[in-house]
């Protein structure tokens, strides 16, 4: 069974409390220091009553018996702090995507009866906005940065506040049925929080991690062993934080005894500062979020080359790279392994899609886990390789309890199928005679076309096959004729002079003809979230606008 992770960090403090966990601009934080500071987070929440209110028994699956902290923050050694200090104080952090409105907040920490937030002073205005629509009063606590925006009314400024916190451990007893939440993204309706016990995202996500690097943690003492015999290794998550995919790495990293590096501007993703920061912090892993972080990493590279001899895998979760992309990344960096891994909120990593120089990298096929299956339309039975038509993706084992304070949703998506819960997140997907997991797309983004199912992403990883297309969304247009129509939003590289038909004729080349696109519109810059994922709702305004 998987640890918990407030416990397995301070073995790793024990193991090397000097080793460098944190290296952000000019901070440079040990394991010891970062552990000071992450308790004395802890503290702050203890001594205001945030921690657990019930223990895990009794409760059912879309439940919690802790007090939740939401994270409003962009990367940084806070965002690490206040996630190992809750989880150290039995509360629990959850990520608050930082491009939300106002509307979109007061449902988000109403959702999640948020005990305390922690925020950079430039989200105050913003947030000073939402307290008064909250169902509770938070605790508040302020990151100063750039913007020098001053306190709100209330607030705690976070480096007063830790300076005169206790460092004494909380007296609690840790356990493995503590929470980690993590709110899925929204792309399958509103953002819902996925409840998982500490030991289960453990096993299935940051195990994984750990044993790459010669961590075992098969229990405390173990791990403490195997870090201190361990290199240090270092890994730069690009994504916001707030990102299932950038935290995982983190987190897998420092449980692992890893480093943790962040690129000098969070604010925003910017490839120059990225790279910069692998040359001179020496960086093995970078995560990113598929092609819309991967081209401008290409640009940038062929533009000024960097010396990249220290990067031994790109890791992009959330959107898969191009094939394309992958054939330009691996000119540039032979010596790299360029990974695309397939999950979701409430999967974790499930499919793999790992590729060097000198193959044929591929796109949209990928090396299923043990624990994935494809089942019927019916989500009622476990297809074969080569079964007939299109299924759902599904993953079994260790997984989310359920989905916080919603019954019907944690029922609807987590089905017990042939004796055995599982769950099914919206994925379609083929498996294959040779036991390939082909991703068709989500549901939630299907196009019915005169009674056709058409997947948005089938249609944009066609016409990215085409070498002036930088980036592209694909929706849905009401048609008189068929009920919807297929609609692209295509970015195009700078002098393209490209038709729509030749657009067309590259999709045709990878799909049925009636998939290609019957409208195209041109746009300077494709919209994606700051995590990297698609902006549908910007791209049906795009096309509704003509």
């Amino acid at each position: 069974m998987g640890l918990n992770h407030a416990d397995a960090f301070m073995g790793v403090v024990r193991a090397v409390p000097e080793r460098e966990a944190l290296v952000f601009r000019d901070r440079r934080l040990s394991f010891a220091s970062l552990s000071d500071r992450s308790v004395r987070f802890a503290s702050i929440l203890e001594d205001h009553g945030i921690t657990l209110q019930h223990e895990r028994a009794g409760l059912k699956g879309w439940e919690s018996g802790q007090d939740h902290v939401a994270l409003y923050l962009y990367n940084g050694n806070e965002y690490m702090e206040g996630m190992l200090g809750s989880l150290l104080a039995r509360a629990v952090s959850f990520n608050v995507n930082y491009r939300y409105v106002e509307a979109e907040l007061v449902n988000l920490f109403n959702d999640a009866s948020v005990a305390a937030i922690v925020y950079h002073a430039a989200f105050a205005p913003v947030l000073a906005t939402v307290l008064g629509r909250l169902e509770r009063t938070p605790l508040l606590l302020q990151v100063a940065d750039e913007s020098a925006n001053d306190l709100l009314p209330g607030a705690l400024d976070y480096e007063d506040a830790l300076a005169q916190a206790s460092g004494r451990m909380p007296d609690v007893d840790l356990s493995p049925d503590d929470l980690y939440v993590l709110y899925t993204g929204g792309t399958t309706g509103s953002p819902k929080g996925t409840l998982w016990r500490q030991s289960d995202i453990f096993d299935t996500t940051l195990n994984g991690l750990i044993a790459t690097g010669g961590g075992d943690a098969s229990s405390i003492e173990a791990l403490e062993r195997s870090v201190q015999a361990s290199s240090e290794r270092r890994a730069l998550p690009a994504p916001p934080l707030m990102h299932g995919a950038g935290q995982w790495i983190a987190l897998g990293m420092l449980l692992g005894g890893g480093t943790v590096v962040f690129p000098d501007v969070v604010t925003q993703f910017d490839p120059v500062s990225i790279l910069d920061a692998i040359e001179r912090q020496r960086v093995e892993i970078l995560a990113i979020v598929g092609d819309a972080f991967a081209r401008p990493l290409c640009d940038e590279l062929e533009e000024r080359p960097r010396d990249m001899s220290s990067l031994a895998a790109i890791v992009s979760g959330g959107a898969a790279v191009s094939v394309g992309t992958k054939s330009r990344l691996h000119a540039m960096l032979p010596a790299t392994l360029l990974i695309d891994s397939g999950g979701a909120s409430e999967t974790g990593p499930q499919l793999s899609n790992v590729s060097g120089a000198g193959g044929d990298p591929t796109s949209g096929l990928f090396l299923p886990s043990a624990s994935t299956f494809v089942l019927d339309e019916d989500r009622t039975r476990i297809l074969g390789p080569g079964h007939e038509g299109i299924g759902w993706l599904a993953h079994d084992g260790p997984i989310p309890l359920g989905y916080l304070h919603d019954e019907a949703k944690t029922n609807a998506t987590f089905p017990v199928v042939e004796g055995r819960r599982m769950v099914v997140p919206g994925d379609r997907a083929k498996l294959r005679t040779d036991g390939l997991v082909e991703l068709v797309g989500r549901e939630s983004m299907t196009i019915n076309s005169g009674g056709e199912k058409i997947f948005a992403e089938e249609v944009e990883q066609a016409l990215m096959a085409h070498p002036d297309v930088l980036d592209v969304l694909v929706v849905g247009r009401r048609s008189d004729r068929w009920g919807q129509e297929v609609a692209a939003v295509v970015e195009l590289s700078t002098g393209s002079t490209v038709t729509d038909e030749a657009l067309r004729a590259t999709a045709r080349e990878h799909l049925a003809r009636y998939k290609a696109p019957k409208t195209i519109v041109r746009v300077d810059h494709v919209h994606r979230t700051a995590t990297g994922k698609p902006d549908y709702s910007w791209a049906k305004q795009v096309v509704e606008a003509g």
